[in-house]
């Protein structure tokens, strides 16, 4: 039987108003699409259909935005709501090096963890510094397309600089001429959030290759980015390779193209069990840029030399910066 520790009366209302702001977070997270999709059906079904059709006909028309640069809103980013959601945890950005505002760069975002809370933090929200350590550069978290065809979710997703992880998104971001342009990539996609868990250090990334590609296609420098403290937010169910929850997971992932992990963590009003993340702090470093030149037919060779020169340069950032993030000497990175 699980002891239940209660939270004190006494905590202080910031740290209330944190913990609402993480709340809505992780609910808009697991079930923002599908109660914006049962909002849509319950207009239809109450007559509004001229509402819900002209809805539909935006939805038409609208269909390739998320993989057009997306439609941002500086007012939802500056929302004080995501003020409280990072410092809940809290979340740090930590620049190792200036990036060229007249270039193009895509940034490969290590670990995913469980509900990529870092990376939402630092490139959707403008509030843990990243336009003033980097003036200049545009942010633009990419996810899996198939958010963007649930209505009214995709009009929230990409207020806040979300967009689609499609080659086509990933091309129109990073060619832009002038330059000043950031895609962020969350390589082990919900394959390494299988992984996730506190003290994992488990990567998905040696067969993650097509990022890599579209680098030198663009031209596009790359970035390795490793966020400390990622996984340590929640516990998840044993599930090893082999075993029945395992497989079940990889069945869902290979048909629906994302998979959720059976994680748990503490409550609202308690700190025992529930989905809300632990208070750890997130520490996500962004390293130095790998040079590429545009090649428009990169070759397998190309394409590997420069995916082995990006696994040295994330190792490279990880070891660096390990013994100041609770890392022993003896951990390193897992790369399957």
């Amino acid at each position: 039987m699980v002891k239940i520790e209660l939270a004190p009366l006494n905590i202080p209302f910031n740290r209330r108003l944190q913990t609402a702001a993480v709340l809505q977070w992780v609910f808009c997270f697991l079930f923002g699409a599908q109660c914006c999709f049962c909002v849509y059906v319950v207009i239809v079904l109450n007559g509004y259909w001229h509402v819900a059709a002209l809805y539909a006909l935006w939805l038409y028309l609208d269909w390739d935005t998320p993989q057009a640069g997306g439609r941002r809103s500086d007012w939802v980013r500056h929302w004080t709501v995501w003020k409280h959601f990072g410092d809940y945890f809290p979340i740090h950005l930590i620049k190792t090096c200036d990036l060229d505002p007249e270039r193009n760069y895509l940034m490969a975002f290590h670990p995913h963890g469980i509900l990529v809370a870092g990376a939402f933090g630092n490139f959707c929200t403008e509030y843990t510094g990243f336009q003033e350590l980097y003036p200049g550069m545009t942010p633009y978290l990419h996810t899996l397309g198939i958010w963007f065809g649930f209505p009214f979710f995709r009009e929230y997703l990409m207020s806040s600089g979300v967009v689609s992880c499609s080659k086509k998104s990933l091309t129109h971001v990073l060619s832009q001429k002038g330059g000043g342009n950031v895609s962020i990539i969350v390589i082990g996609g919900t394959a390494e959030s299988l992984e996730a868990r506190p003290g994992s250090l488990i990567l998905e990334a040696l067969n993650r290759k097509g990022f890599v590609k579209i680098a030198l296609r663009c031209g596009a420098h790359l970035v390795p980015v490793f966020s400390f403290g990622e996984n340590d937010l929640f516990n998840q169910l044993k599930n090893p390779k082999g075993s029945l929850i395992r497989t079940i997971q990889e069945g869902m992932r290979k048909t629906l193209g994302f998979s959720l992990p059976l994680f748990h963590a503490r409550g609202v009003f308690q700190y025992s069990l529930g989905f809300m993340p632990f208070r750890q702090p997130i520490y996500t470093i962004v390293g130095e840029p790998i040079v590429v030149e545009r090649n428009m037919s990169p070759s397998s060779a190309e394409v590997d030399r420069l995916h082995g020169c990006y696994l040295e340069a994330l190792t490279k950032l990880f070891e660096q910066h390990k013994a100041e993030y609770r890392i022993l000497e003896h951990q390193h990175l897992i790369f399957t």
